[in-house]
């Protein structure tokens, strides 16, 4: 397990990366001119993928770091829809053994189409939840999947409140049809989505009857934000919610939403100075639905729009913390690039993933994983094999073990804690600290140790593990132990580790022997008798420790 003395170690390094009032970071957006070695591939994949598949950083050496970013921005085709996989899955419910049974959808067939139906509604939620997984497991050299995550935490829903699976769907289409588009695309399309009308209860919204829900969360959250420069009233809320009074979803049909004219308030909606004491005209009949273009046209015509989302991205993407010196010569210009480009974020991404700050040595290995890149990451890294698609009952069991080691981690991928997503991201002064108690750092300590000594899985035959000799025989010279530590070290860590650490590892591929002959030979023994019990058991059980302490360093929390 992680030593509380690491636990403590590292709470108070972060503490006091937080103390310090200007970090002391020069470079700015200029473009990235430095050194491009592995080193600089990893962080880059690190920050923008989950995880660093070898492959993936392979790819990328021989290209400059630009072109590195241009492939990063690449955006990938949406994969199938989630399938019924859950079907015949076994569990027990008030102590009763019980099995799921989708009476309508065949195992293996699509159910994004099929009718509400409560009794399955928890195993359609799970095996969407699956699917995501999937898609972040498999992504390709590319942020996009990381985007979708980062428009989910920033514009969310919470999927068991919905609890209707086949209106989750379609948001997360949403969220990756412009994940690297329109920001105003993607919050008007949010904002009619049948997910969010019934999550913030927009589909009850009439002008008898005005709900404040989403409009007051479309300003604070989604926005505007909270900032000091955040001035819209509560009058400005009122008149939002009176604009958006007449959407309607239909909770039977996902893919009917409709402007319901007779539930629009047609009266003029007035604006504070905030918004330049904006007058949006009502509309009478279906014209009335174009109130919503004008509402987020003048939203994004604030500036503190642009300055909001841009903060959000730095957060996700380089560190934490804002000070003044990252408030004016990165955040405002990253801003000016976003209203210069129509609200496109591609733009913003591309500027700052090739500037020199990103690339800065203080904006390394300065955050704490998230569950996703901690989980996520380590399947990625070691390349864990999951079961084929078509493996329905074996993939939907390992992606229920990932999702729930995740939720007791604190992010339940799809039900963020409330409308604001999670607090790692807006929640002062923890902020990515909030990831790490003393209850998370033993369940990531427990999942990598699941991951080392059994598997994602119920037996032996059907396990999504770590394979130790597999990886061990991926490096580049695995018979010499200093070199498999420190190429090891490379792959895994951000940044190179003490050489007192290094003999404490090296002792565990000796077994406490002073001789290093001692592990050459026992690798050797084994490549030239790879089925021989003996000998894979003589490197097995020094490998299974050595990757366990590896995985419950301070240093593997961090990004």
């Amino acid at each position: 397990m992680v030593s509380r003395r690491a636990f403590i170690g590292l709470k108070r390094a972060l503490e006091q990366a937080e103390n310090v009032k200007s970090r002391g970071i020069i470079a700015g957006l200029e473009p990235y001119t430095g050194s491009w070695t592995d080193n600089e591939i990893r962080h880059l994949l690190r920050r923008t993928t989950f995880g660093v598949k070898q492959a993936h950083l392979e790819s990328l050496r021989g290209l400059s770091a630009s072109q590195a970013v241009d492939i990063i921005l690449m955006e990938h085709a949406a994969p199938p829809a989630p399938i019924n996989n859950y079907n015949g899955y076994m569990y027990q419910e008030n102590g009763e053994d019980k099995v799921a049974q989708d009476t309508e959808i065949a195992l293996g067939a699509d159910w994004t189409k099929a009718k509400f139906d409560l009794e399955v509604e928890f195993w359609r939620n799970m095996s969407l939840k699956g699917w995501w997984m999937r898609n972040m497991l498999e992504q390709k050299p590319s942020i996009q999947e990381k985007m979708i995550f980062f428009w989910h935490n920033h514009i969310p829903i919470q999927m068991i409140e919905v609890y209707n699976a086949r209106l989750s769907y379609p948001y997360l289409l949403t969220l990756r049809a412009n994940a690297l588009g329109n920001v105003k695309k993607l919050i008007k399309d949010v904002t009619i989505s049948p997910a969010m009308l019934f999550y913030l209860n927009g589909t009850y919204n009439e002008k008898w009857d005005p709900d404040e829900n989403y409009a007051r969360e479309l300003q604070e959250l989604f926005c505007i934000g909270k900032g000091p420069e955040s001035k819209f009233t509560e009058d400005d809320v009122k008149a939002a919610a009176r604009i958006l009074t007449g959407w309607k979803a239909d909770w039977d049909k996902p893919d009917n939403v409709y402007f319901n004219a007779t539930a629009h308030d047609e009266k003029d909606k007035q604006f504070s100075a905030f918004y330049g004491n904006k007058i949006i005209k009502g509309q009478s009949g279906q014209t009335g639905k174009n109130e919503l273009d004008e509402l987020i046209t003048m939203l994004f015509d604030n500036n503190e729009t642009a300055l909001f989302i841009c903060r959000k991205l730095y957060r996700f993407f380089v560190y934490a913390q804002i000070d003044a010196a990252t408030e004016t010569d990165i955040i405002k210009p990253l801003a000016a690039i976003l209203r210069q480009n129509s609200y496109n974020i591609k733009p913003v991404l591309e500027k700052l993933l090739k500037s020199q700050h990103f690339f800065d040595n203080l904006n390394r290995a300065c955050m704490i994983k998230t569950p996703l890149d901690f989980a996520l990451g380590l399947c990625r890294e070691f390349d864990v094999k999951f079961p084929s698609p078509t493996d329905y009952k074996y993939g939907f069991i390992a992606s229920n073990y990932m999702y729930w080691w995740m939720e007791g981690m604190q992010l339940g991928l799809g039900d963020p804690p409330n409308v604001a997503g999670w607090p790692a991201w807006y929640q002062k002064p923890q902020l990515d600290r909030a990831w790490i108690t003393t209850a998370t750092i033993s369940k990531r300590a427990q999942n990598s140790d699941m991951l080392v000594f059994w598997g994602y899985g119920l037996d032996d035959k059907h396990l999504s593990s770590i394979d130790e000799l597999a990886f061990t025989k991926s490096l580049s010279n695995a018979s010499d132990v200093n070199s498999l530590i420190n190429e090891v070290v490379l792959r895994i860590f951000p940044f190179s580790i003490d050489n007192a650490v290094k003999q404490h590892l090296k002792s565990l591929l000796l077994y406490n022997q002073t001789n290093e002959q001692y592990w050459t030979n026992a690798w050797k023994d084994y490549l030239q008798n790879p089925t021989d019990e003996m000998k894979i058991n003589n490197v097995r059980w020094r490998l299974r420790p050595f990757y366990q302490y590896l995985m419950q360093m301070d240093e593997y929390q961090l990004i």
